[in-house]
């Protein structure tokens, strides 16, 4: 039985209603609430492609109670308190980070407007100009485009291929009445975790059961399980602007996130990225100047994940660096135990540092109640601690070969 009065651990519950409640105590001066819901761009299909976050806007656009966002937002800020939502292909998260005598005030505003948020027409309309001016702003950025351009590339049937904020077509004909059924269809109990972490009272479940009591269960949405093919080919895809620097992310597709792969490959991402002393950086920009920016991405989900490497050059530079990347991945086979040992303290690390903030740490406990079980995150540190030198050289022989997919902002 779940024990209200004594919880110094991560416990979890279900509520009559099946809304999942994870708590977390922890000594500190403030208090984080998330919600995670899970679907995302996964969940669309081309027509109604970026619905999952124009909802994600909507949801601060007002409720009966709350006339509109700004309302909301200052309850939150005139208290010195964070409100704010991300969507992801797989999730969409909602959160607010208060001090800690402020939790039933963020406890009533994230319960409000997750359960009663009325999508008024006008602020449907409102909304949709600003994410057609925002999904404008990130093609703009050969940052944030690339990324456009290798997952298109990279996955063929699988719905990972279309961006998290929609097309402009999509979001120009997605209507009130598409975002209230998409709502009611994913916008369930069942459907949806409430992570707390902080200073938490004795009657935390209490007040919780008190004001997420509107929603009712529903039938689950039927997953897409859409297989996504192993590539057996090189795949590039190529835009060309007038810029000063390429842009460019070589990748693969890889396993998910409950594969005991996904931990190997997150050493490698150490390995070769882990900031600037990472073999990667280390060979591209120290020793050659070849670009500014170099990075390593590992994205495990949980259908599939990717792992790439990022940066910009002169487009004179790309064949070169192409071949850098390739070297650097066979030479993980001359690992020595001192930088598998050193990747691993890097990884452990950063697991450690980012779980000290309430946010980040509710944030984890979402993600990995999302992918399976949230008590997933107590064994990070264990399954990074177990990999060994010879499945480094088994994974990148398995998934970074020469049949990579790569996607290229270039100099015109």
């Amino acid at each position: 039985m779940f024990n209200e009065a004594n919880y110094s651990k991560m416990q979890k519950l279900n509520l009559k209603n099946k809304l999942t409640v994870i708590l977390e105590k922890k000594q500190t001066e403030t208090i984080t609430l998330q919600v995670t819901v899970k679907v995302g761009s996964n969940n669309e299909n081309k027509r109604l492609n970026g619905i999952s976050h124009f909802l994600e806007h909507m949801i601060f656009e007002g409720t009966k109670k709350r006339k509109n966002s700004r309302t909301i937002s200052n309850e939150i800020e005139s208290i010195g308190g964070e409100l704010n939502a991300y969507t992801s292909n797989e999730r969409t998260c909602f959160y607010v980070k208060v001090p800690k005598k402020h939790f039933k005030k963020a406890l009533d505003i994230l319960s409000d407007i997750i359960q009663n948020s009325i999508f008024d027409e006008k602020k449907v309309e409102k909304e949709r100009k600003i994410i057609l001016k925002e999904i404008k702003m990130h093609k703009d950025d050969p940052r944030f485009h690339e990324w456009i351009l290798f997952t298109k590339a990279l996955f063929k049937k699988h719905p990972a291929k279309l961006p998290t904020y929609g097309t402009v077509n999509a979001v120009k004909n997605i209507k009130r009445k598409d975002l209230i059924m998409y709502y009611n269809k994913y916008y369930i109990p069942n459907n949806m975790v409430l992570s707390i972490v902080g200073n938490l009272g004795k009657d935390t479940i209490k007040q919780i059961k008190q004001k997420f009591n509107i929603f009712k269960p529903n039938k689950l949405p039927q997953k897409n399980n859409t297989p996504e093919p192993k590539p057996h080919n090189i795949t590039i895809k190529k835009e060309k602007r007038k810029i000063l620097s390429s842009y460019m992310v070589l990748g693969y597709l890889t396993s998910n996130r409950l594969s005991k792969d996904s931990y190997v490959l997150d050493v490698v991402k150490a390995i070769l990225g882990k900031g600037q002393s990472g073999r990667m950086f280390d060979e591209i920009r120290n020793k050659r100047g070849l670009a500014y920016e170099v990075g390593v991405h590992h994205d495990p989900s949980i259908d599939n994940g990717f792992f790439s490497v990022y940066l910009n050059t002169d487009k004179k530079n790309i064949k070169k660096v192409i071949g850098l990347i390739l070297k650097e991945f066979e030479n993980l086979n001359n690992l020595t135990q001192k930088e598998l040992d050193e990747a691993k303290g890097y990884l452990i690390g950063h697991h450690i540092l980012d779980n000290e903030d309430t946010h980040d740490l509710a944030d984890e406990l979402g993600y990995w109640e999302s992918i399976k079980d949230a008590n997933l995150l107590n064994d990070y540190i264990k399954e990074i601690n177990k990999v060994t030198k010879k499945e480094i050289l088994d994974i990148s022989r398995k998934y970074l070969t020469k049949n990579y997919t790569l996607a290229i902002i270039e100099q015109s």
